[in-house]
């Protein structure tokens, strides 16, 4: 496992969600988005996927995994690539739901927040529907690889 440094943890700490890829049967890179619940500074990636579909599927057959986010703004960015564990419903912990629940709190009171001055986005609280998780994904980062573009740094 790869210990995470503190930029690069705070980074991801910031993101409102990341992009997951994971490999399908026949080779191809699946992505999605999801969201991160913790981030340890030893490597581990605690990830929630609300949906059993191809994210869990791929998973099942191929633990390779990376997570990407980047910053627009500041033109920087980060990829994580590594192994995954499913761990179900039961496997996970309630501080861990607990922290995946105060997320979403956060990011309805960020949505509201920025409703009420006037910066319209979704309609609706899409967090607010979203279902119960039904596993968790951990990650053990095995790489680190730096996306700010080599004459930048």
């Amino acid at each position: 496992m790869k210990k995470i440094p503190e930029n690069i943890l705070r980074f991801f700490q910031n993101q409102g969600f990341v992009i997951v890829s994971t490999i399908d049967k026949s080779g191809l890179v699946h992505s999605a988005c999801k969201g991160i619940v913790k981030i340890e500074g030893t490597g581990r990636i605690y990830l929630l996927d609300l949906y059993r579909a191809r994210t869990y599927i791929n998973l099942k057959n191929n633990p390779a995994i990376s997570v990407t986010a980047v910053d627009e703004h500041k033109f920087s960015g980060w990829c994580l690539k590594g192994r995954a564990k499913i761990l179900n419903a039961g496997e996970v912990s309630g501080e861990l739901i607990r922290e995946w629940e105060a997320k979403i709190s956060g990011r309805i009171a960020y949505r509201l927040l920025k409703n009420i001055r006037e910066e319209k986005g979704h309609p609706r609280h899409p967090e607010s529907q979203l279902p119960k998780p039904q596993y968790m994904i951990l990650m053990e980062a095995e790489e680190i690889v730096d996306l700010t573009p080599q004459h930048l740094k």
